[in-house]
């Protein structure tokens, strides 16, 4: 027997059509803004058939797009979309693969990969970096993700995201541990070092999302 509520369905199926229905509607905020539709998740490219598809669609209506996304993904995947996306946002964590295969489950062998051949010929690529005190915001991780950025074209800047424990209660209403839980989010002085670290490569560095 499941408690009553216990288990509930969150979020709901769509249709292309339906999505673009719901894009539709924002249309006079896009063209006075001059900003689009950013497709996010959880991992986008988890859906290849149906994001190629909503962003053919979007490219025929002239809509900007963007896409947030881990990279870890096939190649050909990428290869595929990357012509209708207009700005790649592009999670990096951690440049040693040993360390993050301890705190991500994968090697990050993959991401990297993509996101080099990528940089080749995109139209323009934010790099996401969230900081995380004690896991990613030390010397070593913070210049070896400096000096891989400036070594790619097309990146236009990178996004310091501090990190922050909103996602706890969600993990307790889904019955799972949250392993970051002693973390706590860095202070504004530890975000501005991780900046002037990184501006040191000549990179322009930005707080949040913007």
């Amino acid at each position: 027997m499941c408690p009553s509520d216990a288990l509930s369905i969150a979020g709901k199926q769509l249709s292309v059509k339906e999505v673009l229905e719901e894009i539709e509607k924002d249309r006079a905020f896009y063209e006075e803004s001059g900003g689009g539709v950013t497709f996010s998740g959880g991992e986008p490219l988890l859906q290849p058939e149906f994001l190629n598809a909503l962003l053919k669609e979007c490219k025929v209506r002239a809509i900007h797009t963007t896409l947030d996304t881990c990279g870890f993904a096939q190649p050909e995947i990428i290869e595929r979309i990357q012509s209708k996306v207009d700005v790649f946002l592009y999670d990096l964590k951690i440049m040693d693969d040993k360390k993050h295969r301890k705190y991500t489950g994968r090697s990050n062998e993959l991401i990297l990969r993509n996101l080099k051949k990528l940089a080749e010929s995109a139209r323009g690529i934010v790099i996401s970096f969230p900081v995380i005190p004690s896991i990613n915001d030390d010397e070593e991780n913070v210049m070896e993700t400096a000096k891989f950025v400036s070594s790619l074209r097309n990146v236009q800047q990178i996004n310091l995201l501090p990190y922050h424990r909103a996602g706890i209660e969600k993990y307790k209403s889904l019955g799972k541990p949250y392993k970051l839980d002693r973390i706590r989010p860095p202070t504004s002085q530890g975000i501005k070092s991780v900046k002037e670290r990184m501006e040191g490569f000549g990179i322009r560095v930005g707080i949040g999302g913007g």
